[in-house]
C-alpha cells in the first residue's frame, strides 16, 4: 500500500507566489529561462535553472551551476522570500486551464515505495538527466521538483479533499501569465492528516508516475549515495497525487531531422506497405482517434492510418508511439533508439502543430508526426504489466509550478 507522509514545505512569503513560482526546470531551456525570469529577482528559475545568473557561455551541468543554486536558494530563505513551515501539512493544489480543474495531494511520497515497485513507471530514465538532478539536490539539499503521480480513484480521498477546499482560505491563489489559474490550501488539522495517511496506506495499493521518472529515480540515487549520512527527509521525495479520472494526457509529438537518404515521394511510397495515406493538404491534421497519425511532409499534411494487421494487440505494441517507432521511425528512417538517436526531438502537445510546422518550414527538421494522446488506462496497463513506452509518450497538462511547495532534506 502506499506510503505518503505530510512534510515542513519551504514556501513563498504571504502575498509572493505568483512571483516565485516557476514553470518546471524541464521545459524551458537556458534562453528562455533567461527571458521568463526577467528582471524578477524573485522567480524559483533562479535556483531550478541558476546558470541564467552565469555567463551564458557557462556548461550547465558544471558544479558551479549548482552552487549558484545552493546559494541562490539560501539568499531567499535569508531574505524572507522563502519561508519553512512549522509542522508538517498536507497541501491541495488546485490548477485551472481552460476552465478544466483537477485537484493532487502534495506530500512526501516513499523512496522504499519506488524502489520496490509500489510507485509504478512507466518509462526508462536518460542516465544524464538522472545525474543533472542527483548533483541538483545533493548540492542544495532540496526536492525542488515536483513528481507528478496518479492512482485509481478513492471516494473518501475525494470527499475529503472537496470537504477541505470548500471549508478553507486558501494559502495562494494566483492565474499565472499563460491564464493557468494555481491554488493551494494547507492542511494543518492532525486529526485529517492522520485520516489521510490511512486512507492511502488502507486504500491505495500502488501508485504511479505520469510525469518525474528522472525526479524520482533521483530522489533514491541520492539516498543511495549518501548512505548512513542521509537525512531522513532523504527517505522521502516531493510528489503531488491525482486521482485519474482529473487527469489530462496530450499529445507528444515527433520531429525528424532528415529523410534518411529518401526523397518525399519515396517516402510517401513506402508508408503505403503500413498504413493508408491520404493527402490533407495546407490545413493541420490532429489525429481523432487511436490508430490516425498527421505528417507534415513538404509543406503539406497527410493523414496515416495504420492497417490492422501492422500492429500487435499487446499492450504495449497497440500504443501508438509504439506503432510509430516501429513501423516508422526504425523502418523508414533507422531510429532504433529514440532515447540516444539525435535525429529526433520530441514537441509536446502544449506547443501546438504550428510548432511542427514551424520546425520543419524553418529547415532544422524534415518531417514531422503528430499522434493520438495515450490514455490514463493505457498507461496504467502497461505499468501494471511491469512494461515500459516508448520514451516521451506522454505530456501531461497543465504542469505543476516550481517553488511553490519545496521538500528540504533536512
Amino acid at each position: 500500500m502506499a506510503v505518503v507522509s505530510p512534510f515542513k514545505a519551504l514556501r513563498p512569503a504571504a502575498g509572493l507566489a505568483a512571483q516565485v513560482a516557476s514553470r518546471p526546470y524541464d521545459v524551458l531551456n537556458s534562453a528562455e529561462a533567461r527571458v521568463e525570469a526577467g528582471s524578477n529577482p524573485n522567480s524559483f528559475l533562479h535556483i531550478t535553472k541558476s546558470e541564467i545568473d552565469l555567463p551564458a557561455s557557462t556548461d550547465i551541468h558544471t558544479q558551479q551551476v549548482y552552487d549558484k543554486a545552493k546559494e541562490n536558494l539560501d539568499n531567499m530563505i535569508k531574505n524572507g522570500i522563502l519561508v519553512r513551515e512549522e509542522k508538517a501539512c498536507y497541501y491541495i493544489y488546485q490548477l485551472i486551464m481552460n476552465g478544466r480543474s483537477q485537484t493532487g495531494l502534495v506530500c512526501a511520497s516513499s523512496v522504499n515505495d519506488y524502489e520496490k515497485g509500489i510507485i509504478k513507471k512507466h518509462e526508462f530514465t536518460r542516465p544524464e538527466k538522472e545525474l543533472d538532478r542527483i548533483n541538483h539536490i545533493k548540492t542544495t539539499g532540496a526536492q525542488t521538483g515536483n513528481v507528478f503521480l496518479a492512482y485509481r480513484n478513492v471516494s473518501a480521498i475525494d470527499s475529503l479533499v472537496e470537504l477541505w477546499k470548500n471549508s478553507h482560505a486558501p494559502e495562494y491563489d494566483f492565474v499565472a501569465e499563460d491564464g493557468i489559474s494555481h491554488t493551494i490550501w494547507i492542511v494543518n488539522d492532525d486529526t485529517v492528516i492522520a485520516t489521510i495517511t490511512n486512507l492511502f496506506a488502507t486504500k491505495v495499493p500502488c501508485t504511479y508516475i505520469a510525469d518525474g521518472h528522472h525526479r524520482a529515480a533521483s530522489a533514491a540515487k541520492v539516498r543511495k549515495a549518501l548512505g548512513k549520512k542521509a537525512p531522513a527527509g532523504a527517505d522521502f521525495f516531493l510528489t503531488t497525487l491525482f486521482p485519474a479520472d482529473e487527469l489530462n494526457i496530450l499529445d507528444y509529438n515527433r520531429v525528424v531531422k532528415d529523410l534518411h537518404g529518401m526523397e518525399e515521394d519515396e517516402l510517401i511510397s513506402s508508408l503505403h506497405d503500413d498504413f493508408d495515406v491520404t493527402s490533407i493538404g495546407k490545413e493541420a491534421y490532429r489525429p481523432e482517434q487511436f490508430h490516425d497519425f498527421g505528417m507534415y511532409l513538404g509543406g503539406k499534411w497527410y493523414k496515416l492510418t495504420v492497417r490492422d494487421d501492422s500492429y500487435s494487440d499487446d499492450p504495449i505494441g497497440v500504443l501508438d508511439v509504439t506503432i510509430l517507432s516501429k513501423n516508422i521511425l526504425s523502418k523508414q528512417f533507422g531510429i532504433k533508439d529514440q532515447r540516444t538517436d539525435k535525429r529526433i526531438d520530441f514537441v509536446g502537445g502544449i506547443r501546438g502543430l504550428e510548432e511542427l510546422e514551424k520546425r520543419v518550414n524553418s529547415g532544422e527538421m524534415a518531417v514531422a508526426f503528430s499522434l493520438y494522446p495515450v490514455s490514463i488506462q493505457q498507461l496504467f496497463a502497461i505499468a501494471d504489466e511491469g512494461e515500459v513506452m516508448p520514451p516521451k509518450s506522454t505530456w501531461f497538462e497543465p504542469k505543476l509550478r516550481d517553488g511553490l511547495l519545496t521538500h528540504l532534506l533536512a
